[in-house]
């Protein structure tokens, strides 16, 4: 793939395709990890000399404008962080695009609204699609694709735009790729992987290629109770994907086979109900109870102490980690000290450290941990764990070509 240091981008339209799809609470930022993320990207432009048109999605709108997914806020932010203003089309390819971008001058940026707001950005039929990526190009005379958060999508912006203009990867994109390949080439051993979130269902392809290269694979989060339900524990009223326990016997069998080693809870963090994330209301009922006891009608909603004591300990000898996924309802203080747990463990181990991208990396900003101190923090969860799946990443290949 060409690097932006093999284009010449010295007063030339170049279009650069972020992943700028951050929390939003009632208009405002919650977490500007992907906006830093790609501002070096940005700013090497500038400096270059070129005139940068940037553009992302954020949220899933349904293919029209919607005021509550603008990304206003997010060039305002944009701004703020590069040191530079950045101007705002209030549109994709219309009037206010065509104007904002045709005012640029040399070193400046501007922000596309969300590409989601055309339903050619995401729709099934190739021709509409292309449609759109043909009015996007127009905008521009270099294509750098720095979004990694997307490129998992065959999207327009993401997959058909590199065919039509002189393209390159972006600088937060190179990296991405370059630890990944860390974590699926030449591995250094012990290899342990830290899987949480809600869904066994989200995991399983990822589950089903690192039972072949994982030395460890430890469980937590909504996902942790099917694996107890698997083993016939009761789990009350947690989160339960009951089709997925077959497929789970079968990765437990797999891993034995293997010798791969799989780490579930031992103690859980419980209540009768879901806790108030927004309001941070007292939990009246929050008690710890062994794995294998949690009451009909209680919730699992993180580790329990013994359990992030195992956890530490099998992380403390690793020399690669990789991590996605809250083990708990890190948003909430009573169900947080897992989550916490884990990120701590991270920092304490020797490994070369990786987390996943999405909640986890949120989690790790939200909870006061110093993310430099982390190996790499993904902005892409889904576009991670799918290339740890060894799937091919439609954005990732329009850039090769």
């Amino acid at each position: 793939m060409k690097t932006i240091e093999d284009l010449d981008v010295a007063g030339k339209r170049v279009f650069v395709r972020a992943d700028l799809n951050v929390p939003l609470s009632d208009g405002r930022i919650t977490d500007d990890g992907r906006i830093r993320a790609v501002a070096p990207t940005i700013a090497k432009l500038v400096r270059a000399g070129a005139k940068v048109v940037v553009a992302s999605h954020l949220g899933r709108p349904k293919g029209e404008p919607d005021p509550q997914f603008s990304l206003a806020p997010v060039a305002v932010r944009l701004g703020e962080v590069l040191g530079t203003p950045v101007a705002f089309a209030t549109d994709t390819v219309g009037e206010s695009a065509k104007a904002t971008v045709a005012a640029l001058a040399d070193g400046e940026v501007t922000l596309l609204e969300n590409l989601r707001f055309n339903a050619g950005e995401t729709a099934k039929d190739d021709a509409e699609r292309g449609a759109f990526a043909d009015r996007l190009a127009e905008l521009a005379d270099l294509y750098v694709g720095d979004g990694f958060g997307a490129v998992h999508r065959k999207h327009a912006s993401v997959y058909d735009l590199p065919a039509r203009l002189p393209h390159a990867v972006g600088d937060l994109i190179a990296t991405e790729v370059a630890v990944l390949k860390r974590l699926t080439e030449e591995v250094e051993r012990p290899y342990a992987v830290v899987l949480g979130g809600s869904k066994v269902s989200d995991k399983v392809g990822v589950i089903d290629n690192l039972l072949g290269k994982a030395d460890r694979i430890l469980i937590g989060g909504g996902m942790a109770y099917t694996f107890l339900a698997a083993l016939g524990h009761e789990v009350g009223i947690s989160l339960l994907q009951k089709d997925q326990i077959p497929v789970v016997l079968e990765y437990l069998e797999r891993a034995k086979e293997n010798n791969v080693e799989f780490v579930l809870p031992v103690d859980i963090a419980i209540s009768g109900s879901f806790p108030d994330t927004k309001t941070h209301a007292p939990v009246t009922d929050f008690a710890v109870v062994d794995a294998d006891g949690i009451p009909a009608d209680k919730e699992g909603l993180d580790i329990g102490p013994k359990t992030r004591e195992l956890f530490a300990a099998k992380l403390a000898d690793a020399k690669t980690v990789f991590w996605n996924g809250p083990v708990g309802v890190f948003e909430h203080p009573t169900f947080a000290e897992g989550t916490k747990a884990v990120a701590q463990a991270l920092l304490d181990s020797e490994a070369f450290t990786v987390v996943g991208g999405g909640d986890s990396a949120a989690a790790v900003r939200i909870l006061g941990f110093d993310e430099t101190k982390f190996g790499h923090i993904s902005t892409g969860g889904g576009a991670s764990l799918e290339y740890l799946e060894g799937k091919t990443l439609p954005g990732l290949a329009a850039l090769e070509g």
